[in-house]
Parts: C-alpha cells; sequence; structure tokens
C-alpha cells in the first residue's frame, strides 16, 4: 500500500524556496495569488503545487533583442 503522506511546507519554508521574504508569502496569499491550503488560521503549501505554479510563471525568451525604434531614423 503506498504512503499518501502530503508534506505541508510553512510560509517560511515558501519564502526560503522562491527566494522572496515571508511577507511577500503573506501578501500572496491574501490575494489568492499563489496556492495555498487554510488549515484554520494556519497558511500551508504543497510543494509540488508550488512547483507548479512556479512553472506556469516562466516565459519563453526571444531568440532576437527587440529592434529600437532609433534604429530606423
Amino acid at each position: 500500500m503506498k504512503d499518501f503522506t502530503l508534506k505541508l511546507l510553512n510560509v517560511q519554508e515558501v519564502a526560503k524556496l522562491i527566494g522572496v521574504r515571508p511577507s511577500t508569502i503573506y501578501q500572496w496569499t491574501s490575494q489568492e495569488y499563489i496556492p495555498h491550503i487554510k488549515v484554520g488560521k494556519l497558511v500551508r503549501f504543497d510543494r509540488n503545487e508550488i512547483l507548479k505554479w512556479l512553472n506556469s510563471l516562466k516565459t519563453v525568451g526571444r531568440n532576437s533583442r527587440k529592434l529600437d525604434v532609433s534604429d530606423f531614423s
């Protein structure tokens, strides 16, 4: 039988994982920006969901730099 124990992270652990301050994590949770779980008054985070969320924020870089309008004068 598989163990389905879910390891939830606290605000400090998520802040360290992402590289931001805990106050930023609190702000993001109040704005419903970052995926989180409320357990009573506690805020917890599923590590896998945080990693998926971070991956969804990625952008693809361009192959060349944008042209400056001054290049056409």
